[in-house]
């Protein structure tokens, strides 16, 4: 049900029966090793693996999202605050013009986080709409299924080093990298960011086994699903 391979008088037969549409939000941003999209190809395939028995309609993932404090690091692209709301609020309203009234945000990258007290406010405001912001990779159960594999997990670390997110030919470094108090990247420039984080793992080790990744990823499927079917 990804909108890539719908064409509109799909959508408008599916739009008869229910009203409701996932849309996923990632970033371009650095993760060390691994892709600049590692934010957005997490959040798009969540999406689309929970919502296929489901049958609900997932929308392209939104690549950009805000990232300001890695604006060191070369291809980080991040939006300012109003710029992703103003984006938001369009998309939304193009939506539910045409009969969606029940969305599902799911979100693949911490720095997005903050614009949902001012996207809930304004969604309130429109007709019959009820809207869940999901933040999926430390939704409870997911959280838990990541710590209980390995308690030093963080940004640009092993948890999010699955096979989709990898670059080919990129060897991951074989340590465990110290983890970084977070104080330290507060209120600093992003050069500054960069001369502390080195090459972006936040700390943790930068791999982990397939079979570890798979199961933490089945938890996470089955979690998004949860919160679809509830909306």
């Amino acid at each position: 049900m990804n909108l890539r391979e719908m064409n509109w008088m799909q959508v408008e037969a599916y739009l008869e029966t229910d009203d409701r549409i996932v849309v996923p939000l990632g970033s371009t941003e650095q993760h060390a090793y691994l892709s600049l999209s590692t934010d957005a190809i997490l959040a798009e395939r969540v999406s689309i693996e929970a919502c296929m028995p489901l049958k609900v309609p997932v929308c392209p993932v939104l690549p950009f999202g805000m990232t300001p404090r890695f604006l060191a690091y070369p291809g980080t692209v991040s939006l300012k605050p109003e710029t992703y709301l103003a984006l938001l609020k369009d998309l939304v309203d193009s939506l539910h013009g045409q009969g969606f009234r029940r969305f599902v945000f799911v979100n693949g990258h911490g720095g997005n986080s903050p614009i949902w007290l001012d996207l809930s406010a304004w969604l309130g405001k429109l007709d019959e709409c009820k809207a869940v912001f999901h933040d999926w990779w430390r939704a409870p159960d997911t959280w838990q299924a990541v710590t209980t594999t390995d308690p030093l997990a963080m940004h640009a670390s092993w948890m999010e080093n699955f096979p989709w997110t990898r670059l080919p030919g990129v060897v991951q470094p074989d340590m465990q990298k110290p983890g970084i108090a977070l104080e330290r990247l507060r209120d600093v420039t992003p050069q500054i960011v960069r001369e502390r984080l080195g090459d972006g793992n936040f700390g943790g080790r930068y791999e982990r086994s397939d079979f570890e990744m798979n199961a933490i990823w089945a938890v996470a499927v089955k979690e998004t699903r949860r919160i679809v079917s509830e909306v």
